[in-house]
């Protein structure tokens, strides 16, 4: 199962890039566990500062954008 993180504090680009995870996931048949990071103490100790931010397992993959269903796609 793979992890996907949003990293960011709810603004709606966070939500977007949420919405366009899950997307990406169901598309592909991955099976993910999407967590919201809304914590900017946890936010920031993937050395993200630029929000939404975008990790899957642990690695960050996007800062500060909204990446497409195709661009995570991708990634996953």
């Amino acid at each position: 199962m793979k992890k996907i993180q949003i990293l960011g504090t709810g603004c709606a680009k966070c939500a977007k890039l949420t919405e366009n995870a899950e997307k990406a996931a169901k598309e592909l048949g991955v099976e993910a566990e999407i967590e919201k990071v809304t914590d900017i103490k946890k936010i920031m100790e993937f050395g993200v500062m630029m929000t939404p931010g975008l990790a899957i397992d642990g690695e960050v993959k996007a800062v500060g954008k909204v990446l497409s269903v195709e661009e995570i796609k991708k990634l996953l």
